[in-house]
């Protein structure tokens, strides 16, 4: 494991410090494809080249958040068994400031080997944190709640905005808020042609004072409406992104803290591409845009800068 060492700091809704894993075995997961509509398979793919190149696209992406002042506390992917979405941690794990590490059931058996009881060790043991709650145990009894791929989290107002799939179960998600105090606010999302999207942060992502947000995903108009009504009683500005757009993962972006605090939107040069001039305006407004390219674990993974990090609120030092 290496990191970049400095003292960890909040700001509401953003953390300056995050955890990533180098993958080790990246490629096509067909049984992740089964529900994941933004995977693509090439015919005459050759895994190893697409897992080289999707370590130097994760080695980029670790040095451009370095630079820019955040906190990168990198993992090893372990070689056996092999783990083909293991660069995306944020279903698995999420780390609170009340010292709560919580454990997610996933969908499908190939993903559930990528927890990792020695990253829970190092956590109790090195970042202060007290408990482990293991919800994993759940996908035994076919409950299924990806993590933040599943919720995206208004911390501060105790909010958790969660498409319905067939990997965010409601029966769990009103137990995650029942222990944690939160209030979920639900809906049904679909793409463009009427796919199920998989998780909710590839249509949604949540800045401390802004949304990113596939209003047209959710085709229920009084879902939406609610939604709405919830981003704008919080004080956030709506910034809507259209169908092509959440394609090219446009809603898969994540507010950090950098130097002094400073805001960042980290997304992908992809889906920063893929933005109007005038969203571009309305989010600098907010934050200092930082694109990575990801153009190899986006194609094959189906997944985006967002699903790489899982955020790190350390719990309080102690006097």
């Amino acid at each position: 494991m290496t990191e970049s060492k400095k003292t960890n700091t909040y700001t509401l809704n953003r953390t300056d410090e995050i955890l990533m894993i180098r993958p080790s075995g990246f490629g096509f997961n067909a049984e992740t494809a089964e529900t994941n509509t933004f995977q693509k398979q090439e015919a005459d793919m050759d895994a190893q080249v697409v897992s080289a190149k999707a370590r130097e696209e994760f080695d980029g992406m670790v040095e451009i958040l370095r630079r820019a002042g955040v906190t990168v506390h990198v993992f090893e992917d372990t070689p056996h068994p092999v783990k083909p979405d293991a660069v995306f941690p944020n279903n698995w794990i999420t780390f609170h400031r009340n010292g709560r590490i919580v454990t997610y059931p996933m969908l499908v058996p190939s993903r559930r080997c990528e927890i990792r009881p020695d990253i829970l060790h190092h956590a109790l043991s090195h970042w202060h944190f007290s408990h482990v709650w293991r919800m994993d145990v759940k996908a035994r009894e076919g409950q299924i709640l990806e993590g933040t791929g599943s919720m995206i989290l208004d911390r501060p107002g105790k909010v958790v905005y969660a498409g319905l799939s067939s990997r965010t179960h409601e029966q769990l998600l009103d137990h995650w808020c029942a222990v944690t105090g939160y209030q979920s606010l639900t809906f049904k999302m679909s793409t463009a042609d009427g796919h199920e999207i998989y998780h909710t942060n590839v249509m949604m992502a949540l800045g401390q004072d802004y949304a990113v947000i596939c209003l047209e995903a959710i085709q229920d108009v009084a879902d939406r409406t609610r939604v709405e009504t919830s981003l704008r009683t919080s004080g956030r500005e709506i910034i809507s992104i259209r169908f092509d757009q959440m394609d090219r993962f446009a809603g898969n972006m994540l507010e950090v803290a950098g130097k002094e605090g400073e805001p960042l939107l980290v997304m992908s040069e992809q889906a920063r591409q893929s933005l109007d001039p005038e969203q571009v305006a309305r989010l600098s407004r907010y934050a200092r845009l930082i694109p990575v390219p990801l153009w190899t674990i986006e194609h094959y993974g189906g997944g985006s800068a967002r699903c790489m990090m899982a955020e790190v609120f350390r719990p309080p030092a102690k006097d």
